[in-house]
Order: structure tokens, then sequence, then C-alpha cells
């Protein structure tokens, strides 16, 4: 008898439970609109998705083997949209559409709004901000390739890491190629990249690095140098980042994120660089997607601003 009352007992307190996550959860009841509010993190009710992985030259279902076929698009603003809601519905869209990965940042270093304030001090409410987008991605069935930092000046940056060592006394120019060298910046990306990757999401209480709804980790926003004797510097930066995410996370996927230019002595194939200029800014297409921690290659391509220096070759 006294068994029997204190399982009805707990049955009880798990309706409750239960009652609370579907009234109070983001997506359910008040805070449907966006981060914040009642959250009791529940990793077992997350829908059901699996991690993806490379077999060859093929994207696989890590459980199954089965091969995956993906389709997507870019929203780089997410983790920045005015209102969270804005986020979600782009998210529905994609779904909507039968597009399965969206692109977007995972950064946003010193400025107003920012996700990282100074190296290894961050926004609470923007990570929530973060944790909600990769919460809702999960729920509308769409995988996130999630890019680590610029390249260029927005949202920080690679010069912002240079501009936080030089204020912390350290002896930089003012050159951002010091990103992919300099002891002290890299330490600084890497310190970032850790808290990432280990980052318990407040809405789903999983950690980023055990996230299925999450494709891929994206180095770099299309890096590149301004000096065109950077080039090493680059490549040892992509061989170093990617080795170091790899060894916090092996469950996901690695890209480097390029535009995708043939460097000096490709030969031939520089003719299909949009231009002279492309050959200059130290990323090598094929040595930089060539390196054993990198799963796949990726283009950034602008037809609209490219084309008319392309000369197509068949």
């Amino acid at each position: 008898m006294w068994r029997g009352t204190r399982m009805y007992s707990l049955l009880g307190v798990l309706l409750l439970l239960a009652l609370a996550y579907l009234n109070w959860h983001p997506g359910h009841g008040p805070s449907a609109g966006g981060p914040g509010g009642f959250k009791l993190p529940m990793p077992w009710l997350q829908p059901r998705m699996s991690f993806v992985g490379r077999a060859g030259t093929h994207f696989v279902d890590t459980l199954t083997g089965a091969p995956i076929y993906i389709n997507g698009w870019n929203s780089y603003w997410l983790l920045s949209a005015r209102s969270p809601s804005l986020s979600v519905e782009m998210l529905r869209r994609g779904r909507r559409m039968g597009l399965t990965i969206c692109r977007t940042w995972a950064f946003s270093d010193g400025g107003p709004g920012a996700l990282q304030i100074s190296p290894g001090r961050f926004s609470e409410p923007v990570f929530q901000m973060l944790d909600y987008v990769i919460y809702e991605s999960r729920r509308n069935h769409v995988r996130l390739i999630l890019c680590l930092v610029n390249n260029l000046d927005n949202f920080g940056g690679k010069a912002q890491y240079v501009q936080w060592a030089q204020a912390a006394g350290v002896n930089v120019t003012n050159s951002t190629d010091s990103f992919f060298f300099h002891p002290t910046i890299k330490g600084y990306y890497m310190e970032y990249v850790k808290a990432i990757l280990t980052r318990r999401n407040t809405y789903s209480g999983i950690k980023y690095c055990d996230e299925p709804a999450i494709f891929a980790w994206e180095l770099m926003n299309e890096p590149r140098c301004v000096s065109n004797s950077s080039g090493p510097y680059i490549q040892s930066w992509i061989e170093e980042m990617a080795a170091y995410i790899k060894s916090l996370d092996r469950k996901h996927l690695i890209t480097v994120g390029t535009e995708g230019f043939y460097g000096p002595g490709r030969g031939e194939r520089l003719g299909v660089n949009p231009g002279d200029w492309a050959a200059s800014v130290c990323s090598d297409f094929i040595q930089n997607s060539a390196v054993k921690d990198i799963d796949f290659a990726s283009v950034h391509a602008y037809p609209d601003s490219w084309s008319v220096s392309l000369h197509f070759h068949y």
C-alpha cells in the first residue's frame, strides 16, 4: 500500500514537471517569443536527431551510415536579430521550404551587444540568445553551420582580437595578419572556441559539443591576409585550430570558410579566380581544404560582383 502511494506521488510530481515544461519552455508557453522566462532543460525531451559524419566524399548519418544530402542557406544574423522571433521565423521558413542546413554566426566580438565582451568574458544574455537559436533549429529539424570569427571588422573580427592584445600591452603591429601567428592572439581564439564547444545550452541542457543540431564548425568567415607573404601563416593556423577543435569535439565536422580562391603556383587554375587580386590574399582553396582535420570544403561565391571579371573554363 505504502509503495503504491509513493509511486502515485512520484507520478504526480513528474506530471507537474511535464506541465511546467509544456507551459513555460520556449516554443510552448509564455516565453515562446524568445529567450527568457522559466527554463527547465530536459535533454531527453529534445527531438531525435543524429550527428552527420563523413565517409569519403559523402555525408552520412553516423548511426545508420545512410547517406545524407543537404541543401540550405546563409542567415548570418540570427544571433544579432532585433527580435528572437525573427530568427525563429527564418528557421521555420527554411524548414517549410525543405531546407536542412543554415549557416550563421556564433560570434560577436567587442562593441555594443557583443557575445564576447573581452577575451574570455561573455555576455550571458547574448549567450542565451545563441542557446535559443540552436534550440529552435533542432525543434525545426534544421542543422547549423556555426562560424567562429570574422575576417572582416563586422561584429569585431580578427581586428578586435588584435586590439585586445594591444590593449593588454602585447607587442603586436596594427596589421591584422598577427591574428594568425601571434601566440597571445591565438590563445584568445582558442579560449573562445573552448567556451563555445563546452557551453551547456540553457534551454535544452545539452552541451554544444554534444548537440546534433550543429552540423559543423567553421573556423573563420573568409580568411585573408593583408600581406601576400603571410600565406604560410594562414595554412599553419588552419591546421592548428582544426586539430584543437577535434581535440575537444570529435562529433562534429569542421570546415575552413574560404572563398575558394586558388593561390600562386596553381598555374592554369588561376584563370578561374575572379581577378588577379584573388591570388594575393593568402588563401589557397586546395591547400587549405586538404588539411587532415578539415572534413569538407566550401566556397563563398559572389557572382553579382565577380561575374564581370570571371573567365569560365570548360
